[in-house]
């Protein structure tokens, strides 16, 4: 092997050597910023932990308060753009729910203190009203591997699971709105706000029509629910474990109630 050879194989295996030492890195400091940011939002949820024991028989819009566990006024402090407050039992999910006046996707990378973060946050976008008043709004959550954001949502892909739990809830500074999971399904990687005029009624019963019967392989639904054009939807959005298209969880809006 001649000088110019050995010199060139040399110079290939320190760049490899580099090139993985770097990825390395990359993963051990991902993984750092990642678990940091899960800790600051266990740290913030330990402060609003919710457990839900009532039964929730039929609709209604309830006069009387009752107690909201979520100190809004604090959580306006860390960030002004956090709206809600999402808690799925049994899940890793209890959130702050976030919107960003500047740009949809802000919170896509960053983190409810607007810090730059692989989680991100749960978020909206402008498309959606703040007060869930929509006939359709949509939460959209990253499928972390550390069961992180709405990685949870996928426990519902379970027959058991989606059987027992049949209700997830939402706080805002005055209200505690619940939703009865209507249905858990892959679908693709359309906008739905975008794709469809739910201002219509014929679209907006496709929509539900769809919910209550979804052409997915990969789908759990709650045969005993009825959905009409008064109800409010509720879709909770996250990436299929193979990144192609997307995983959703529906629930219809079966109690109102004031919230102090």
């Amino acid at each position: 092997m001649n000088k110019r050879k050995r010199t060139f194989l040399i110079f290939l295996l320190i760049a490899l050597i580099l090139v993985i030492v770097g990825a390395c890195v990359f993963l051990v400091v991902k993984t750092i910023v990642e678990q940091n940011t899960e800790d600051d939002y266990n740290s913030l949820a330990e402060s609003y932990a919710s457990t839900e024991d009532e039964l929730i028989t039929a609709p209604s819009v309830d006069t009387e308060a009752v107690e909201n566990p979520i100190d809004f006024d604090s959580l306006a402090d860390i960030n002004s753009e956090i709206y809600s407050w999402i808690y799925v039992p049994d899940t890793n999910i209890n959130y702050p729910v976030c919107q960003s006046t500047v740009d949809d996707n802000y919170y896509l990378d960053h983190d409810v203190y607007k810090s730059y973060s692989y989680s991100g946050a749960i978020y909206s976008q402008v498309c959606n009203s703040l007060d869930y008043s929509d006939r359709v709004t949509v939460l959209y959550g990253h499928n972390m591997a550390s069961g992180a954001m709405f990685a949870n949502l996928h426990k519902f892909a379970d027959a058991d699971f989606f059987d027992s739990h049949k209700y997830f809830y939402v706080y805002t500074p005055d209200r505690k709105l619940t939703y009865e999971v209507v249905s858990a399904f892959t679908y693709d990687n359309r906008h739905i706000m975008n794709s469809f005029d739910f201002s219509d009624d014929e679209v907006f019963e496709d929509y539900l029509d769809m919910i209550l019967n979804p052409r997915s392989v990969s789908k759990n639904v709650r045969e005993d629910v009825e959905l009409s054009t008064d109800d409010n939807i509720l879709t909770l959005s996250t990436c299929t474990s193979s990144g192609d298209g997307r995983y959703l969880l529906q629930g219809v809006l079966v109690k109102d109630e004031y919230a102090e």
